[in-house]
């Protein structure tokens, strides 16, 4: 496989130092991404790099991880407004653990010559004294070739502390440690690293007095101008912990038609015919949302495993199956509350249901659900009203403490599309 190639017709292909394609295609080649461990999980805004690292292994080159374990005590200023909180060093060395965990389920750590490795900074920064670090690096980069990166030009009028300005030194350092003790030639992340990697390459020529290349991604835009990555709750983590296989899942489920036709070229490993395949299917559904499904579902069980995904895949469908009373029953209270985030919800005296409490007054007296008792008994006798996806015809219907799920909650649907939550306090 020809790695600048694949990057290409994937649309990940940004920008290329001339002689790449040249170096790629003569020998097996060491390559790195840095990664930054101000988390113990990473997101899926770096899921590109994974993927590009990915790629580069199975294009027959070796893919080197690099854990900013010093440079984050600093604080990379590219797309940054503000200046970042500065990390202390076990915090650091966590969260480095936990992002290996999670490149292991990428990258192959037991494959020989082409094996992933992952390096850490920390290890060669952490003893430099600052007049050796001027002495060796800074003399060899002139002020002004630095204020011309944007990641610093972009700054200067909020104001960028020394510490920062000093970022793109330390990351072209990087390289040039790599280069000369590790043989590694080529650098890649994405486009807002151009100039941070052009500085390793002109360390490298200017110190060492050898070549070294660079290649770069897209970032992600989104086609409503959101920031790929977010929700309303923040950051999608690849960490079951912060991000939950059903929200994640639901993460990439969600994705626009104009974004997931691109979305499924970066994100999978998928063959070209295999998604002009899925492509020409959702064009004739796209309701059936094919794309998003494919997505998902490969990126879920990658991240998280086969088992979670098959359960958000369930919990996802819940809502639209008319016949979910008894699924309803099985699922776990954390996975409930995350089908039923963000739907209205009304708190009502466990006590009312000990002797049964009567529906239309639940749906009135004890909540909200119906304006009046009249409009509820109307929907309720046309067929408009289910609890826990049953449908209840009778307006009279005496609600027991056995319908609540897990003990403590009622779903309440209202015609097709309007849901509510009942909780027994």
């Amino acid at each position: 496989m020809n790695f600048v190639e694949e990057l290409r017709w994937r649309g990940m292909l940004h920008d290329i130092m001339p002689g790449t394609e040249d170096l790629l295609a003569g020998e097996t080649v060491k390559g790195y991404i840095g990664f930054d461990p101000t988390a113990n999980s990473l997101h899926v805004g770096t899921l590109v790099q994974i993927m590009t690292l990915l790629h580069f292994q199975q294009s027959g080159h070796k893919p080197v991880a690099l854990v900013g374990g010093a440079t984050g005590m600093v604080g990379d200023p590219s797309g940054k407004s503000q200046e970042r909180n500065l990390l202390d060093e076990d915090t650091l060395k966590g969260n480095e653990a936990g992002i290996r965990r999670q490149l292991e389920k990428f990258l192959d750590f037991d494959c020989g010559e082409k094996s992933a490795e992952i390096v850490n900074n920390y290890d060669w920064l952490r003893d430099y004294s600052v007049l050796a670090f001027a002495r060796d690096v800074g003399k060899h980069l002139t002020v002004n070739y630095l204020m011309s990166k944007d990641s610093v030009k972009t700054r200067l009028e909020s104001g960028i502390s020394f510490t920062e300005f000093m970022y793109q030194l330390f990351q072209g350092f990087d390289f040039y440690y790599l280069w000369k003790h590790h043989d590694i030639k080529l650098q890649l992340g994405g486009s807002d690293q151009w100039g941070n990697i052009v500085t390793g390459t002109e360390l490298i020529r200017r110190k060492g007095g050898g070549e070294a290349f660079a290649l770069t991604t897209n970032l992600i835009n989104k086609a409503d101008g959101s920031k790929f990555g977010k929700t309303e709750s923040g950051n999608v983590w690849l960490d079951p912990v912060r991000t939950s296989p059903y929200r994640f899942y639901q993460f990439w489920l969600n994705a626009s038609d104009e974004d997931v036709a691109g979305y499924i070229r970066i994100f999978t490993l998928k063959t070209r015919n295999e998604i002009e395949a899925l492509e020409k299917e959702h064009a004739a559904a796209p309701h059936l949302r094919v794309l998003q499904k494919a997505l998902a579902l490969d990126i879920t069980t990658r991240v998280h495993s086969r088992k979670e995904t098959e359960a958000a895949v369930e919990a996802s469908g819940i809502l639209f199956d008319k016949t979910a009373t008894e699924k309803l029953r099985t699922l776990s209270e954390k996975m409930l509350l995350e089908i039923m985030d963000g739907v209205p919800h009304a708190d009502v005296d466990r006590d009312a249901f000990s002797e049964g409490l009567n529906l239309t007054e639940l749906l009135t007296g004890k909540t909200s659900i119906f304006p009046s008792k009249g409009e509820a008994r109307k929907m309720i006798q046309a067929g408009g009203v289910s609890i826990n996806k049953r449908k209840v015809n009778d307006a009279n219907f005496s609600v027991m403490a056995d319908e609540l799920l897990n003990g403590s909650y009622l779903i309440i649907q209202k015609g097709k599309k309007n849901y509510f939550l009942v909780r027994a306090r």
